[in-house]
């Protein structure tokens, strides 16, 4: 049923966890079967130099988020945005017919991972930034996921504020508590 490779991943998958403050993060879900993968990316000149992952699944989708982790650490961007969800099952030895679509959701996790990491730093170049992490912000966000931390902006520049401060350190407004 399973190849040797799948088995081995699965029983010691490679790259499990998550990455505090990772420039990327994506999640797919299957509703049909139920798996869910998220994956974390931390990205140094355009380069993945960390993946990690969790996934709620079956075995075979343990052993494609591990594959997937091991084969986009240390490519480009533009490498990994190449993988497939062929090569992810031809790397694993094949899968079973009836659980292709796990491999799917491992190269689209991926792939959303990397989507999530460039609209950040496209946001980055011209956007806000956490006071508390120093993350990027997307626009209306206003709790950064990686901290948890409730952002609250001036209401004179709009740009966020650290906390208990009565003076914004942007435009110099007075803020009101």
């Amino acid at each position: 049923m399973y190849s040797e490779k799948v088995m081995e991943h699965f029983r010691n998958p490679r790259n499990v966890g998550e990455i505090e403050n990772a420039d990327g993060v994506g999640e797919v879900g299957n509703p049909v079967c139920g798996d869910m993968m998220t994956f974390y990316i931390k990205v140094e000149n355009d380069i993945i130099t960390d993946v990690k992952f969790k996934t709620f699944g079956c075995g075979a989708a343990i052993a494609v988020s591990s594959m997937v982790s091991e084969m986009a650490k240390g490519k480009t961007i533009e490498e990994a945005l190449k993988i497939t969800n062929e090569q992810v099952a031809k790397e694993l030895g094949g899968l079973p017919p009836n659980k292709m679509h796990c491999s799917n959701l491992g190269a689209d996790a991926l792939h959303a991972a990397i989507q999530d990491y460039l609209q950040r730093r496209q946001q980055s170049a011209t956007g806000c930034r956490c006071p508390y992490c120093d993350r990027p912000l997307t626009e209306g966000e206003t709790v950064c996921q990686p901290c948890q931390t409730k952002i609250n902006f001036c209401p004179h520049c709009g740009k966020p504020l650290p906390r208990n401060t009565t003076v914004c350190p942007e435009c110099g407004g007075k803020i009101d508590k």
